[in-house]
Protein backbone atom coordinates (compact mmCIF):
# COMPACT_ATOMS: atom_id res chain seq x y z
CA UNK A 1 0.00 0.00 0.00
CA UNK A 2 1.11 3.47 -0.99
CA UNK A 3 0.27 6.90 -0.08
CA UNK A 4 0.12 9.57 -2.54
CA UNK A 5 0.99 13.07 -0.63
CA UNK A 6 0.58 16.69 -1.38
CA UNK A 7 3.92 17.73 -2.27
CA UNK A 8 3.08 21.48 -1.70
CA UNK A 9 -0.22 23.35 -0.44
CA UNK A 10 -3.22 23.86 -2.17
CA UNK A 11 -6.25 23.33 -3.75
CA UNK A 12 -7.72 20.66 -5.03
CA UNK A 13 -8.92 21.59 -8.93
CA UNK A 14 -9.24 18.15 -10.83
CA UNK A 15 -9.29 14.67 -9.51
CA UNK A 16 -8.08 12.70 -12.75
CA UNK A 17 -8.89 9.32 -11.14
CA UNK A 18 -11.20 7.25 -9.50
CA UNK A 19 -11.32 4.60 -7.18
CA UNK A 20 -10.91 1.67 -8.58
CA UNK A 21 -8.80 2.57 -11.30
CA UNK A 22 -5.57 1.37 -12.12
CA UNK A 23 -2.49 3.86 -12.51
CA UNK A 24 0.81 3.56 -13.50
CA UNK A 25 3.48 5.15 -11.50
CA UNK A 26 4.14 8.70 -13.00
CA UNK A 27 0.43 8.86 -13.58
CA UNK A 28 -1.23 11.77 -12.38
CA UNK A 29 -3.93 11.21 -9.69
CA UNK A 30 -4.61 15.21 -8.78
CA UNK A 31 -4.20 18.37 -10.09
CA UNK A 32 -3.79 21.20 -7.39
CA UNK A 33 -3.84 25.01 -7.97
CA UNK A 34 -1.43 26.66 -6.33
CA UNK A 35 -0.15 30.28 -6.95
CA UNK A 36 -2.47 30.52 -10.28
CA UNK A 37 -0.54 27.11 -11.09
CA UNK A 38 -1.57 23.59 -11.99
CA UNK A 39 0.71 21.16 -10.23
CA UNK A 40 -0.02 17.70 -11.11
CA UNK A 41 0.25 15.29 -8.50
CA UNK A 42 1.48 11.62 -9.66
CA UNK A 43 1.18 8.33 -7.73
CA UNK A 44 5.02 6.87 -7.09
CA UNK A 45 4.01 3.59 -7.53
CA UNK A 46 1.87 1.41 -9.86
CA UNK A 47 -1.84 -0.05 -8.64
CA UNK A 48 -5.13 0.26 -7.98
CA UNK A 49 -6.44 3.73 -6.59
CA UNK A 50 -8.35 1.78 -2.82
CA UNK A 51 -9.27 5.25 -1.91
CA UNK A 52 -9.36 8.44 -2.81
CA UNK A 53 -9.07 11.43 0.58
CA UNK A 54 -9.70 14.78 -1.30
CA UNK A 55 -12.78 15.99 -3.64
CA UNK A 56 -12.50 18.68 -6.22
CA UNK A 57 -12.82 22.04 -4.34
CA UNK A 58 -10.58 20.76 -1.24
CA UNK A 59 -7.49 22.37 0.28
CA UNK A 60 -4.71 19.93 1.26
CA UNK A 61 -1.30 21.30 3.26
CA UNK A 62 1.84 20.20 2.22
CA UNK A 63 2.30 16.09 3.15
CA UNK A 64 -1.49 15.58 3.12
CA UNK A 65 -2.53 12.37 1.99
CA UNK A 66 -4.95 12.36 -1.52
CA UNK A 67 -5.16 8.96 -1.90
CA UNK A 68 -4.08 5.40 -0.93
CA UNK A 69 -2.51 2.90 -4.02
CA UNK A 70 -2.37 -0.77 -3.63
Amino acid sequence: MKEVVANMAGNVWKVVVNEGDQVDSGQDVVILESMKMEIPIAAEAAGSVKELKVNEGDFVNEGDVIAIIE
